[in-house]
């Protein structure tokens, strides 16, 4: 060992040791929740798909309380079983009730889809 690295030795040695308040040093963390800033909002929802005959070719009816959890947009997409996607414009409509969504179900059956299918459905803003 040189000299001067026994000088650095002695004098780590002579500085007195000051222990650590855990708890302080604890208290200068942020909780997770103020990190993630706002609670992140549900974009998708799984809903059961139902099949109304006298609705038109590409139209929704959706509850407007479905709306508000998975956020506004003009177009949904209706994911089955993570096979097949359809799009369809949105209608608002009171009578749906807010775990379904009523679709013309009459091109559905070509793809395996059937009335009462649970679907996760998802807003597309364009």
């Amino acid at each position: 060992m040189s000299a001067e690295e026994a000088k650095k030795q002695e004098q780590r040695e002579e500085l007195p040791r000051k222990k650590i308040d855990v708890r302080s040093a604890l208290a200068m963390i942020p909780p997770a929740s103020q990190l993630l800033g706002k609670e992140k909002k549900q974009r998708e929802r799984r809903v059961r798909l139902r099949f109304h005959d006298e609705i038109k070719e590409g139209i929704a009816k959706v509850s407007p309380d479905l709306l508000k959890e998975i956020g506004e947009g003009a177009y949904i997409e209706v994911v089955v079983a993570h096979r097949h996607k359809f799009r369809y414009r949105v209608e608002k409509d009171e009578n749906v009730p807010p775990n379904e969504v009523w679709v013309n179900g009459s091109k559905l059956p070509e793809y395996g889809v059937s009335d009462n299918t649970i679907v996760t459905v998802r807003t597309i803003k364009a």
